[in-house]
């Protein structure tokens, strides 16, 4: 295993910062923040506001037999085996010795390669099981900085939304979903630094903004919040329009969500995905409501929220403008969304079976298992994979379990809060 690369500091991260913008040939004024700027995919999930930069984490992987996961027996494996593929897709086009995961959890792209194919031979519940059992090891993960139960964390659920929307603006489509603009920058810090050095907690391995025209030859200045773009119309110029939805409310959801289904006027259904955003950090639409007495205890739920913002679009539009973080999309070939959209891992979700994920603990791709609630109450153990992650979904035991499409997966995605265990799974060590 190699050895641990030494935590960039802020202060080095800063140097990196000034190196890099020097490298754009920019004379640089710099403002920064120290917010985590996810990977281009996901956004965050419902009323989760972003994670603040977290202490330190001491996270623990203990082998378990995969017979004493919870729900094991009963877990209808096979229908997690599409979602299993299509990460497994990804692995094979990786380097052999390029290495997934850390510590007790890292294997190479190869010893990935070798399991994947294994999974060739699986066709139903028992000769799945039987795969997973001689081809891979079982860890249960627990933060040990947590004083109280190490192993228990928290499950969200998000959805892929749906929205009306028009190819051209006509009618009652006059809230535009833009594409990445022409003007927005985002330097990967990572270009400028030894690569010896790992981003510590806290500290983002990239910005995002504009080159502003100055005196010794360009700014460097935060990209313009949602007030901007959507009150003042300052990016009209600068980014297309991919499509026009006919409710602000449902494309401020879609922005929470990060991908969607757009039904058009002929009945035409498009998928769209995150393409990018502004740099600035996420706030919660509920937590905005409930900070403001607009909504009580108990009714952050992402249906109240919805509902609320419908009935006061008046008030509605100040308040979303709270949240400046801004997303901005793509649509998506029909050859890229086979069963849902688009995850973090760069393959099509599957609806039940794709779990939103922090990268740094659980390595995309892999096969985790859940012990967790649905929001009523019923169990959910089950086999998923490890193909997305969201600006909230941080921590060694932390989870978004993606529902699917249409307003019974946003009533549960929006009603999901569980506590629960989770559990990865990653090829024998031969």
């Amino acid at each position: 295993m190699p050895a641990p690369r030494p935590p960039l500091s802020k202060q080095s991260f800063i140097l990196a910062a000034v190196s890099a913008l020097a490298g754009l040939g920019l004379g640089v004024v710099l403002t920064l923040q120290f917010t985590p700027a996810p990977p281009p995919v996901s956004a965050p999930p419902p009323q989760e506001e972003e994670a603040p930069p977290s202490p330190p984490v001491a996270v623990v992987y203990d082998e378990v037999v995969h017979s004493d996961l919870p729900g094991w027996s009963s877990d209808s494996l096979i229908e997690a085996l599409p979602a299993l593929k299509r990460s497994c897709g990804r692995f094979e086009r990786m380097g052999a010795e390029e290495t997934i995961g850390t510590g007790q959890i890292e294997r190479t792209a190869a010893a990935w390669s070798a399991a994947c194919a294994a999974l060739d031979g699986a066709n139903d519940n028992e000769s799945l099981r039987a795969v997973l059992d001689s081809h891979f090891t079982a860890y249960s993960i627990s933060d040990t900085s947590k004083e109280t139960a190490p192993d228990l964390g928290t499950f969200t659920g998000y959805y892929e939304a749906d929205i009306k929307g028009s190819l051209t603006r006509t009618g009652p489509y006059q809230t535009p979903i833009y594409g990445p603009p022409r003007d927005l920058v985002t330097v990967n810090l990572k270009d400028f630094i030894s690569n010896t050095s790992a981003f510590d907690l806290g500290v983002p391995d990239s910005l995002v903004g504009r080159v502003e025209p100055g005196a010794r030859g360009g700014l460097f200045r935060s990209y313009y919040t949602r007030e901007d773009i959507d009150s003042s119309g300052a990016i009209a110029n600068e980014a297309d329009v991919v499509v026009w939805a006919d409710d602000p409310v449902d494309v401020h959801i879609l922005h929470i969500q990060g991908s969607g289904r757009v039904v058009l006027p002929d009945g035409h259904v498009i998928r769209i995905g995150f393409a990018g955003h502004n740099g600035h950090s996420f706030r919660g639409i509920g937590g905005i409501l409930l900070r403001a007495g607009e909504l009580k205890p108990g009714q952050g739920s992402m249906i109240s929220v919805r509902k609320w913002l419908q009935a006061h679009p008046q008030k509605a539009e100040a308040y979303m403008n709270q949240n400046a973080r801004y997303i901005f999309f793509r649509r998506l070939n029909p050859s890229e969304t086979e069963s849902g959209p688009i995850g973090a891992l760069g393959v099509s979700l599957t609806p039940q079976r794709s779990l939103a994920v922090d990268p740094r603990f659980v390595p995309l791709g892999a096969p985790v298992w859940i012990d967790a609630s649905d929001p009523d109450g019923i169990p959910l153990q089950r086999l998923m994979s490890a193909q997305d992650i969201g600006s909230a979904i941080k921590g060694p035991v932390r989870g978004d379990f993606f529902w699917g499409h249409g307003e019974e997966a946003f009533s549960k995605a929006g009603r999901m809060k569980s506590d629960g265990r989770l559990f990865v799974l990653v090829p024998k060590l031969v």
